[in-house]
């Protein structure tokens, strides 16, 4: 079985629970597709603490940067609305765990 699963950051203390759950879960099931969704307070922590081990499955919501007047200036991955991604993921078999 090909295990499919979004964990959804909102805090700093989400993202990094999430990242944390994320390398727990690579390890325990390494064929595993897994990705780290984050929005509001989660993308400011996203830009100012980079996680080599997880910022390759990381996701942040280009709504929050604009709305917080960031820039994406580690140039990670960007999607227009994170609620709206979930949503697309778990319509598409992902299973969510908010973190």
């Amino acid at each position: 079985m090909n295990l499919q699963v979004v964990f959804h950051a909102t805090t700093f203390d989400e993202l990094m629970r999430a990242r944390r759950n994320l390398l727990n879960f690579r390890y325990a099931e390494p064929s595993a597709k897994l990705a780290i969704i984050a929005n509001a307070g989660a993308v400011v922590g996203a830009l100012e603490n980079p996680d080599p081990s997880t910022d390759d499955s990381l996701s942040i919501c280009s709504n929050t940067l604009a709305n917080s007047g960031q820039t994406n200036y580690r140039g990670l991955y960007e999607i227009s609305s994170a609620v709206v991604e979930i949503a697309r993921r778990q319509a598409s078999g992902w299973q969510y765990i908010r973190s």
